[in-house]
């Protein structure tokens, strides 16, 4: 057996190698191992991988969120990967859904702007709002001494959490098309998302010198922010559709 990494050439001993982090037990690719290894516990793995960051976007999304931007980062699945494979499945499931957000509008002529951009360029649009909530809460929670960068990556990991609660509406909607169901359904996940947006900035910025009431204010205005950013930025994106798209 050689005692040099395959992958960098450097001498290695040990378990993986202390250059590039490769492991030393590298053998030949065959269709077992690229489904139980790559694919099972790349993914499905449920102590790391896409259903890991899943499972703690749910269980503990701001604590485990601050853990990854400190720097325990090996179990997490990575954020625009994770945003990639949400927005994939999302296509997947409208494809099956008997009817989509557009029932909510009575004139579709006035928004089909926003859904004509969204059907071409989604994995564009929606992380168009995400510089600027990051610029807001870096401002907002200056204390934390988080820089720009790391609020960067928070928003996105909270994306990822947005994106998952999101899901819960094209899978309802592929056992029904009544109206009354869906709107009740958008009401219940408005609802959840903003309580979403509070338990995640709360948990990630409960650790810094932040006096409790002034974390909630700062919290709950964040929340509130992000809510009318998203609102702002598809009211842009419509106006761009309806003057490009025709």
């Amino acid at each position: 057996m050689t005692n040099n990494c395959l992958n960098c050439n450097t001498e290695i001993a040990g378990k993986f190698c202390s250059n590039c982090s490769q492991s030393t037990s590298t053998h030949r690719l065959s269709i077992a191992h690229v489904f139980e290894h790559d694919f099972i516990h790349g993914i499905f793995h449920f102590d790391k991988g896409f259903f890991y960051t899943l499972k703690e976007l749910f269980t503990r999304p701001g604590h485990s969120i601050r853990e990854y931007v400190l720097g325990k980062r090996t179990k997490h699945f990575n954020y625009f990967a994770t945003i990639i494979l949400l927005l994939t499945i999302t296509y997947f499931l409208k494809k099956w859904a008997k009817t989509d957000a557009s029932i909510f509008y009575d004139d579709k002529s006035s928004v089909k702007g926003l859904f004509k951009v969204l059907k071409d360029y989604s994995k564009i649009t929606v992380f168009l709002h995400i510089p600027i909530i990051a610029f807001a809460s870096y401002l907002l929670f200056k204390k934390s001494r988080q820089n720009y960068t790391e609020h960067l990556v928070l928003n996105l990991y909270l994306l990822c959490g947005l994106l998952a609660i999101s899901l819960i509406f094209p899978i309802c909607m592929i056992f029904t098309d009544n109206t009354d169901f869906a709107v009740a359904v958008n009401y219940f996940l408005t609802f959840l998302t903003f309580v979403y947006f509070i338990i995640f900035y709360y948990q990630y910025f409960s650790v810094f010198d932040f006096k409790k009431s002034g974390l909630i204010i700062r919290v709950i205005v964040i929340s509130i922010l992000y809510i009318i950013l998203k609102l702002v930025m598809n009211n842009v994106i419509n106006m761009v559709g309806n003057h490009f798209y025709h």
